[in-house]
């Protein structure tokens, strides 16, 4: 279910970047650039972070499940933005199944030496 969700918006994020600044949200954030979406990102995990220090009851884990909401979406138009989208981030989390965190990160710094 979460994965066709994730497909889902990353197809409507997409299909807006065709649209008009005026009437798309996602339309100005691609208009305003790069820059505009990354500081974008950086709010909502910045919002993530001060909600999850305040998630110890029902009302505060419903703040942070909205403002991981909010991340989710804007990193999605960020991967639009880059050519990319969800698909992607899916398969490679996909392809980590079956390794232990610590195998997974020494094969990435081996990779990248």
């Amino acid at each position: 279910m979460s994965d066709d969700i994730l497909a889902r918006l990353g197809a409507i994020i997409a299909e807006r970047r065709q649209a008009s600044p005026e009437d798309s949200y996602v339309a100005r954030l691609q208009a305003a650039g790069l820059n505009r979406i990354l500081e974008k990102v950086g709010e909502e995990a910045t919002e993530v972070i001060i909600a999850a220090k305040d998630a110890g009851d029902d009302a505060g884990r419903d703040a942070l499940v909205g403002e991981v909401a909010d991340l989710w979406f804007h990193c999605l138009v960020m991967l639009e933005q880059a050519g990319t989208g969800p698909e992607a981030v899916l398969a490679r989390l996909e392809e980590r199944f079956g390794l232990s965190g610590i195998a997974e990160k020494a094969a990435r710094e081996r990779s990248h030496q």
